[in-house]
């Protein structure tokens, strides 16, 4: 999905709902960082299987439309890629 308008697209479908599982979620997810406090968080976001973890357990929390829009490997790349800004607000103090 290298094409500019698939990754806008892509972006406009998974954003939102990724910020509300985040908000949601930062109980359980904070730990998979190993603690989300300061520079352990900001290791662990460098850290492609860290990530790829909280990409799995964030997918079937989706809403089901976008999951039939959106596979699971599309989604993990999607994390990946664009892991400083979706998974910031877990570096940050709650």
């Amino acid at each position: 999905m290298s094409d500019p308008i698939d990754q806008a697209t892509l972006n406009a479908k998974l954003m939102t709902p990724i910020a509300v599982i985040v908000d949601k979620q930062r109980a359980t997810l904070a730990p998979m960082l190993h603690g989300a406090s300061g520079q352990a968080a900001q290791a662990a976001l460098r850290d492609d299987e860290c990530v790829r973890r909280i990409a799995t357990f964030c997918y079937p929390l989706l809403p089901g439309l976008v999951r039939l829009a959106v596979k699971e490997p599309t989604f993990v790349s999607f994390i990946l890629n664009n892991r400083e800004k979706v998974l910031a607000p877990l570096t940050r103090p709650a």
